[in-house]
């Protein structure tokens, strides 16, 4: 609970709390991206950007949108945290406005200069990881003080991606990396929001057994996903990185059974979280195949696996629940937001068929292009009348 009265804001709505704007503004840009993406891909479209298509691909989800995403929510959770005043006004608008430097910056980055494109990309993240680190800090909420950690290694990641794709021609470990820090993100706070909103529901909705409290389990789990996210990012194929993968995959689904997730079908506001999650078990027992069978399974399956299953359902979940309890909003799913849930569902299984050349290739691939937009695109769109007024009593 917070510590100090809060100080009146009377700007505008949507400067008034940090998952409004970057919650809107980057869903909005990913639905764009991914409709810029297949016509870059045949080469029917071109950018002034000094990345190969795939590259900007990659880059803009994670350091366009899942950035934006994450921020929304650090900024929205950490007052929770620390008692603190949220960032709000100007100094988020600011932030807001060096986060759509970024992008530009990226998109015309073969006019500017990769150095220059790379210190405006990079002046976000460096922002972010100074203010979370100054609020936690300041409010002595030491214990989480552990998000800072993935969201350096991001910092990071963004650094070398930039180095890589000029200095290689195209992304390789920087790519993993990136992966890897959001992965191990939704693998902390996944871990402890998925048990939290089940138990809640589940005591007011459908007493009985609840979700198991946070325990060794839970700790040893989390070690052996980071472990063999490490070292794929190291070494993408070999048997012991698949060895690695296959008891990450175990655990993982284990944590995930051990939600009573089962129990939360007739609301999918709270089933959805733990569908999200099923995705990263699958993402890691196809990384693993991949180690052992290169040649054989594709490492797009289990990177889209990862990537638009796990991120894209996880962050579309949780921009949803908060956006809705944040103004105010029951804390239940519609007609719309179900629809929106199976549109990023749909894009995720698709993307995954077609990097396993199941079913027409192609069409996969429209599929799940416009699958994602729909969600996205949908969300921010259908949304945008809670992020710019405020919140109902």
């Amino acid at each position: 609970m917070p510590t100090r009265p809060r100080r009146q804001y009377d700007g505008p709505a949507l400067l008034s709390y940090g998952f409004r704007p970057f919650f809107l503004l980057g869903a909005l840009y990913s639905g764009l991206s991914m409709l810029l993406w297949l016509p870059l891909l045949h080469g029917e479209l071109d950018l002034a950007t000094a990345f190969v298509p795939v590259d900007w691909h990659i880059h803009e989800l994670f350091f366009g949108y899942v950035s934006a995403v994450i921020t929304g929510f650090l900024f929205t959770a950490v007052p929770n945290w620390t008692g603190r005043m949220p960032i709000r006004g100007r100094p988020l608008l600011l932030l807001l406005l060096l986060w759509l430097a970024g992008r530009l910056a990226v998109s015309v980055s073969a006019t500017i200069g990769w150095r220059v494109a790379m210190v405006v990309d990079l002046a976000f993240l460096v922002s972010i990881c100074v203010v979370i680190g100054n609020e936690i800090v300041a409010g002595r909420n030491w214990r989480n003080l552990k998000v800072l950690l993935p969201l350096c290694v991001l910092l990071a990641a963004n650094a070398l991606f930039h180095l890589e794709a000029h200095f290689a021609g195209v992304s390789d470990v920087s790519r993993r990396l990136a992966m890897a820090a959001v992965i191990t993100l939704i693998m902390l706070i996944g871990g402890r929001i998925i048990p939290s909103f089940t138990r809640n529901w589940l005591a007011r909705e459908n007493p009985g057994r609840l979700p198991v409290p946070f325990g060794r389990y839970d700790l040893m789990s989390m070690a052996v996903g980071i472990a063999a996210l490490a070292a794929w990012v190291l070494v993408p194929s070999g048997a012991t990185v698949g060895a690695l993968f296959v008891l990450a995959a175990a655990l993982q689904l284990g944590r995930l059974c051990r939600w009573a997730g089962d129990r939360t079908l007739a609301e999918p506001l709270v089933t959805v979280l733990h569908v999200s999650y099923l995705f990263i078990p699958i993402g890691f027992a196809l990384i693993a195949a991949t180690a052992f069978w290169p040649g054989a399974i594709p490492a797009a399956a289990g990177i889209h696996a990862l990537g638009a299953g796990a991120i894209g359902g996880m962050t579309l979940s949780v921009m949803i629940r908060a956006t809705l309890g944040h103004t105010g909003r029951p804390l239940t799913s519609g007609p719309w937001v179900n629809l929106l849930f199976a549109a990023v569902f749909a894009a995720a299984v698709a993307r995954i068929l077609a990097a396993l050349d199941l079913g027409p290739h192609t069409w996969m691939l429209y599929i799940s292009a416009y699958g994602w937009l729909a969600a996205f695109g949908g969300f921010g769109l259908g949304f945008l009348p809670l992020f710019t007024r405020p919140r109902i009593a």
